[in-house]
């Protein structure tokens, strides 16, 4: 859905406001992805994971709205990518997003509940697809739906952050259409050599 019409400018205003660490208090904190890190990977996609903040069903529900703003088609997506991950890490480490993100899910589930008669993870995709186009547009959500939209774009800002600083978005800025890092933005590898002009993770 949403994936398709992520552009290269918007991606690069949500990375430039992740390096402003400052707003994100969690940022600084995630191990950023060096190739060669694989206790990194091991970190971003562990075998079973456990959220940091939400609840299970809160977080199935995380892990499908990122998964709608950054599908797999002929590469993997953000659920591949654990991106999921990424966000419960970040809102555990600001409470200032707290209560909004579980505001949000609350209100997605009865906006759902609604329109449908169900729960947003009951709906079809191209139900849940038709509730979250009007939030993702400018000026399409209409009166009321305040809290959607405030809520959809921390989701698809987290996500795109998420996404583009673990090892398979990083790849995909590969991709001609998405080239705007020549290396790395960080490493944990303070020590190396090689990454020596990259800024350091403050944790």
């Amino acid at each position: 859905m949403a994936g398709q019409d992520l552009q290269r400018r918007e991606v690069l205003r949500i990375m430039a406001t992740a390096a402003a660490v400052s707003k994100f208090p969690g940022f600084a904190k995630w191990t950023f992805i060096c190739s060669h890190d694989t206790a990194a990977s091991g970190l971003i996609r562990p075998e079973s994971y456990q959220p940091l903040f939400f609840s299970l069903s809160e977080y199935a529900i995380v892990e499908r709205l990122t998964e709608l703003i950054v599908p797999s088609d002929a590469t993997p997506g953000a659920k591949e990518a654990g991106v999921a991950e990424f966000v419960d890490f970040m809102v555990a480490h600001d409470t200032e997003q707290q209560y909004p993100m579980r505001l949000g899910i609350s209100w997605l589930n009865a906006h759902c509940e609604r329109l449908f008669g169900k729960a947003f993870l009951d709906l079809t995709e191209a139900q849940q697809v038709s509730v979250l186009e009007p939030f993702a547009y400018k000026g399409k959500h209409r009166e009321g739906e305040e809290d959607g939209r405030k809520f959809f774009a921390a989701i698809k800002e987290l996500t795109v952050m998420g996404f583009y600083t673990t090892e398979i978005g990083y790849k995909e800025i590969d991709n001609p259409a998405m080239k705007f890092y020549a290396k790395s933005p960080a490493c944990p590898h303070t020590d190396d050599p090689e990454h020596k002009h990259l800024p350091s993770p403050k944790w």
